[in-house]
């Protein structure tokens, strides 16, 4: 009865996406179904370690983070895992293909935290890459489904969009990163009394031109996963425009999200837009 066992690992999957991240989940339930238990699988995965990072506090934070490294590349060379995350996880890597340097990245990345409290300008891009691009990436290996060609046309809004998600955290988790992990999100930027008003507009006008690159790559997706994306980017968009309109000031005193009910108006909105992206390309192919 392996595909029992096969569907509740990639059920637990679904629930711990769903427990974390309502944005995410949301994007996901709109592609196609044959794709969404292989973006919990990659979401969920990510999530575990990040915890681990994060929250795990009274552990050994390196030695699980090292073992969790050890199950993950031991469960994808036997093909079989008594974790539920990683079992789901490495049917994925499997499935699509997905490299093992990026899952590497990614693991660099999540060991980063637990030494550095703020990046330099090389850390800085080396963690955007793998916490970030390289999660994205292995997300388009799912959308192109086996389709080289695509997969390489689109590798760079890829990244774009995936460094862009990243940074709008950054900006809007300003205060508990500072507050409850100790860690500064800004490049170059060392000390909180070095975070200003200045600093914060440099890596929006970072993020925006991220945006536009993203976009370009978001309109040539396959039907079936264009609107999920689309609606996750929107969101994060949005969420920008109101982290532009906020002060630093205010950053460091609340976190800045968007309601319900405007998560509801984006997904009209994306649908619409999403069908206006697809005339547009059909009339320029």
């Amino acid at each position: 009865m392996i595909e029992l066992y096969n569907k509740t690992n990639f059920d637990i999957s679904k629930i711990i996406t769903r427990n974390y991240s309502t944005s995410f989940s949301l994007g996901i339930s709109l592609f196609s179904p044959q794709f969404r238990r292989a973006i919990y699988s990659i979401y969920a995965y990510v999530r575990i370690a990040d915890e681990i990072v994060d929250t795990f506090h009274d552990y050994d934070k390196a030695a699980i983070l090292n073992r969790f490294r050890e199950d993950t590349f031991c469960a994808i060379n036997q093909g079989i895992s008594t974790n539920p995350v990683l079992h789901s996880f490495q049917q994925i890597v499997k499935e699509y293909n997905i490299e093992n340097e990026l899952i590497t990245a990614f693991l660099d990345s999540m060991e980063m935290d637990l030494h550095n409290s703020s990046y330099d300008y090389t850390e800085y891009n080396n963690y955007i890459y793998g916490s970030a691009e390289a999660v994205g990436l292995m997300c388009l290996r799912v959308f192109c489904n086996g389709n080289n060609q695509m997969y390489e046309r689109l590798k760079h809004p890829a990244r774009m969009l995936g460094s862009a998600f990243q940074k709008v955290n950054f900006l809007r988790d300003i205060k508990s990163d500072i507050d409850f992990r100790g860690r500064i999100y800004l490049p170059g930027v060392h000390v909180l009394s070095e975070i200003n008003q200045d600093s914060k507009k440099l890596l929006e006008k970072e993020v925006e031109r991220e945006f536009a690159d993203a976009l370009k790559g978001i309109i040539k997706l396959p039907d079936s996963v264009r609107l999920g994306v689309y609606t996750a980017y929107l969101y994060y968009y949005v969420l920008l425009k109101k982290i532009e309109r906020t002060s630093i000031t205010d950053l460091f005193k609340r976190r800045i999200r968007v309601s319900g009910f405007t998560k509801l108006v984006l997904l009209v909105k994306s649908a619409v837009t999403v069908k206006i992206l697809k005339v547009d390309l059909n009339e320029k192919i």
